[in-house]
């Protein structure tokens, strides 16, 4: 079986240091903004570091939300971290009025709580829906950079909180499509364990 992951580069992103922890865990990366090898890939990670407008807007100039819906749509391993997790939902507080790709139904709300926005640094795991990239997860600490988070209609595809004060959606997942809000490739051997998890994953 191929270990190739395709990380689709769309000009934001922590490419670097998603390649470095696919190929610490045995995986082939392939980063790439060609349609055609986006299509034809068996695993695929949208990564997304910055604002949802800004990424929307990436994402339309580049002509591949055609593309990456497909990919949604196709029963393949998908993976959205942090950025590319939110815009997997409708629509964010931080771009009122900018449409997300909507596959999961719901909006990325600012987070409401009395600590320090952003929510920076290392926070514990608490598992919810079951999720095949998880399941060593439980009370584990992984890294988070955000000031927003994935607040979906169906909280039966919440996989994983943290508490921030508030309960923030660390982590979700339909099928094929699951997504991390924190950063595993910032997770040390933890977030390593759940990239593996992804390389050998068939859903």
């Amino acid at each position: 079986m191929s270990e190739k992951i395709t990380i689709i580069d769309y000009g934001m992103g922590n490419l670097y240091s998603v390649c470095n922890a696919i190929k610490a865990v045995g995986g082939e990366p392939v980063v790439t903004g060609d349609k055609n090898v986006i299509a034809a890939a068996e695993k695929i990670i949208l990564p997304g570091v910055g604002a949802f407008g800004d990424c929307m807007a990436n994402l339309e100039k580049s002509g591949l939300i055609p593309t990456i819906m497909e990919a949604l749509n196709s029963g393949k391993p998908f993976l959205g971290i942090c950025l590319g997790m939110q815009v997997l939902f409708e629509g964010s507080d931080e771009a009122p009025g900018v449409q997300g790709l909507g596959f999961f139904q719901g909006q990325v709300k600012y987070l409401t709580t009395d600590y320090k926005i952003p929510h920076m640094g290392w926070n514990k795991l608490r598992l919810g829906a079951s999720s095949p990239l998880l399941q060593e997860a439980e009370g584990q600490y992984v890294y988070f950079v955000h000031s927003f988070h994935c607040v979906p209609e169906d909280k039966g595809i919440i996989t994983a909180t943290c508490d921030y004060g508030m309960e923030v959606t660390a982590s979700v997942g339909r099928g094929n499509v699951q997504g991390f809000q924190f950063h595993p490739e910032k997770s040390s051997t933890v977030g390593l364990g759940l990239l593996r998890a992804f390389k050998e994953w068939q859903p």
